[in-house]
């Protein structure tokens, strides 16, 4: 037997070990599992070359708990280690500057693990004691066992063991017990040594037998040794995507497309990316894909390996110049991890534009799904968006599909504005807009439907791209504006008229659910008598600020509404001859006195006009304040003389109820005494 000290040039090791890599302390099974595999490939390689002449079949990495003793053991039947072999590559840390070393990275104990080569020390961040117990392969090698306690002295002594082989033994401190639970070394296996190309067994297979689950004296084998991305495409069919796909994601819909990656120059990338069926448009998930280097999983949170839209879509990335253990700073400097990224993007962009091109019915079938992937991809990567720019679609209430080059050779013609500008109408719903929508059809005009959680973002984008397009929604304004030919037609009433019949419409507005307006326009007499219009730029800041925390100052403000009063129909008509009838000789003597009083203010104006403020007598500013104030009083009084008679008015109440009905805007109390109005209107 022999003692001594682990070679690094300090005892710091440990504590930094145990204390900084706490939080992922689980790893330790993914590194000693690994190493297990790694011993098991490359006995078969030894085989394979002639340097073994042994069996080598059989190979199977196996995990173990004893409850009873605390321990868990990793075995493998692998390479195995000599005396030399376990003092070169256990005793022997191998690093130069380890004082250097453990100063730069005390603080970030995740880059220790596996990438300075110290996976089997990971053991230490669960146990009070490891031994090591291996029998190397070679003729007439002597078994060794190696034990230490989680400081830098160790035992080494020869020992018996009968096949070749190495086993890990973890005495597990009692914090660390829960690693002795079946249901626990079931999730960690599962998770990080799924797809493992050697057989990771761990306990026997059960079966239901009178009335309960029982062992059978079949191994059971948690990794499947072959998965689908580590096969030639040519080797795999429809079919063995979709069965790889429920096998990563048991409980997930089919998928649309997949893309299946094989690099071999000048990087190795091997993996198989899904674009999925997204049900639910409010729960995009990201951090479905899946990294794994040699087969062996690394993380589920791929920022800065892929670029970020494509974070959005499911599957695996398998490549062995990603370490496994990396800091975002590292990622963000790795040659290598750039070159990744930019491959896939590339790769994405040409296989969807391959579909586009082979398949297009097919793609234009799944494109409602498809949309978002594209949107966010065409959003935050230029490069993408550059390569993308030909195969995303339009999609109209009827349900054709369009590049955006088709689109707009089909609408060029009839939504030319005045100003040369070509105007993109659109919905978002077409149900609360069918009015609308068929008042544009009526005069020749397409509707796009924009009703995707990244479509006001994605017009955004589309106008900044293309500053002589607009997109304008088909009911943010009346239909003359919305793509305006020339002057609109000029409204024949008086400013007076205007302005009683504004309090007149005012006076039974909400009060509440938006901000409601009043304005009035010559729509023609066959239009509707009112007509709801939303503001185009507040509701986009609303859309967006939804999406964006930044922006909830608009997410918390109301909606913008304005009730377009049209002076051309016959009932508005009847409404404005019926106010001047009741109201007029109330009115009237209100008026006088607003005239009087403006006089008065107009003289005063009169005597000062060349006068700076300063120079004014004080006098005139007093005498102007008070007509001021007289005429916002006269005002008030007209206005509650107006709202008053308004209030009363059941044919001004019925008209915007019938506006804000056809919006969605009519509900509970007020949607009531609509129902309850009509019937006496009826009567």
């Amino acid at each position: 037997m022999s003692t001594g000290k682990i070679g690094v040039a300090t005892g710091n090791l440990f504590p930094i070990i145990k204390k900084f890599l706490y939080s992922d302390h689980e790893i330790f099974l993914r590194e000693l599992v690994s190493n297990a595999v790694d011993a098991s490939r490359k006995l078969q390689v030894l085989a394979s070359s002639g340097d073994f002449k042994g069996e080598a079949g059989g190979l199977k990495v196996r995990v173990k708990a004893d409850k009873a003793a605390g321990t868990l053991t990793i075995s493998d039947n692998g390479i195995g280690m000599t005396a030399e072999e376990v003092d070169k590559y256990i005793n022997q840390i191998a690093f130069s500057g380890a004082e250097e070393f453990l100063a730069k990275y005390k603080d970030n104990g995740a880059a220790i693990i596996g990438h300075f080569g110290l996976g089997f020390y990971s053991a230490f961040m669960v146990s009070d004691k490891v031994e090591i117990l291996t029998k190397s392969y070679k003729e007439g090698a002597k078994a060794v066992r190696w034990t230490c306690e989680g400081n830098p002295e160790y035992t080494m002594e020869e020992t018996e063991k009968a096949e070749r082989g190495t086993d890990i033994i973890l005495h597990l401190n009692e914090e660390e017990k829960e690693f002795l639970e079946d249901t626990k070394i079931n999730e960690l296996l599962s998770k990080y040594c799924k797809f493992l190309p050697v057989p990771v067994v761990f306990g026997k297979k059960k079966e239901w037998k009178d009335g309960e689950y029982k062992e059978t004296d079949e191994d059971n084998v948690i990794n499947d040794l072959d998965p689908a991305w580590t096969r030639k495409p040519s080797d795999l069919k429809e079919e063995d995507y979709l069965k790889f796909y429920h096998e990563l994601y048991p409980m997930a819909p089919d998928p649309l497309f997949h893309i299946h990656l094989n690099v071999d120059y000048p990087f190795t990338l091997t993996g198989i990316l899904y674009f999925p069926k997204i049900e639910n448009k409010f729960e995009i998930q990201k951090n479905k894909i899946q990294l794994y280097c040699n087969q062996v999983f690394v993380t589920d949170s791929v920022e800065g390996i892929v670029p970020e839209y494509l974070t959005l879509l499911h599957g695996v990335i398998d490549s062995p110049d990603i370490p496994l253990n990396v800091s975002r700073s590292y990622l963000q400097s790795d040659r290598n991890v750039k070159k990744i990224s930019n491959h896939i993007t590339k790769k994405v962009a040409d296989s969807l534009t391959d579909i586009f091109k082979t398949q297009r019915e097919e793609y234009e079938k799944k494109w409602d799904d498809l949309k978002i992937f594209i949107q966010y991809g065409m959003l935050t990567d230029e490069k993408f968006a550059e390569r993308a720019n030909s195969i995303f679609l339009l999609k109209n209430t009827e349900g054709k599909y369009f590049t955006y080059e088709e689109y707009q050779n089909l609408i060029k013609a009839e939504q030319t504005d005045k100003d040369k500008k070509l105007v993109f109408l659109y919905a978002t719903d077409v149900h609360e807009q069918y009015t609308y929508i068929e008042a544009a059809k009526s005069r020749g005009y397409d509707v796009l439907l924009m009703d995707g959680q990244l479509d006001t973002h994605f017009i955004n984008h589309l106008e900044q791209k293309t500053p002589d397009h607009r997109f304008v929604r088909v009911d943010s304004d009346v239909i003359d504006k919305l793509i305006p030919k020339s002057e609109t037609k000029d409204v024949a009433w008086s400013h007076e008229e205007q302005e009683n019949l504004r309090a007149v419409f005012s006076s039974q507005l909400p009060k509440e659910g938006g901000m409601y307006m009043v304005s009035f326009e010559a729509l023609g007499e066959n239009a509707e008598p009112v007509v709801v219009t939303r503001s185009e730029f507040m509701r986009r800041m609303k859309d967006m600020a939804a999406l964006s925390p930044g922006m909830s100052f608009y997410g918390s403000m109301g909606d913008q509404v304005t009730l377009v009063v049209n002076t051309e129909h016959r009932l508005v008509k009847g409404i404005l001859e019926d106010e001047k009838r009741e109201m007029d000789a109330k009115i009237e003597p209100i008026n006088a006195e607003v005239k009087e009083v403006e006089k008065k203010k107009a003289e005063i104006d009169e005597l000062n006009k060349d006068k700076k403020f300063d120079e004014i007598p004080q006098v005139d500013k007093d005498r102007k304040a008070d007509y001021d104030k007289q005429l916002d009083e006269l005002r008030k009084r007209k206005e509650s003389l107006l709202d008053e008679y308004g209030k009363g008015n059941k044919i001004v109440g019925q008209l915007i109820d019938l506006a804000l009905l056809a919006n969605g805007l009519l509900k509970g109390a007020a949607l009531d005494k609509f129902v309850k109005r009509s019937v006496e209107l009826i009567k």
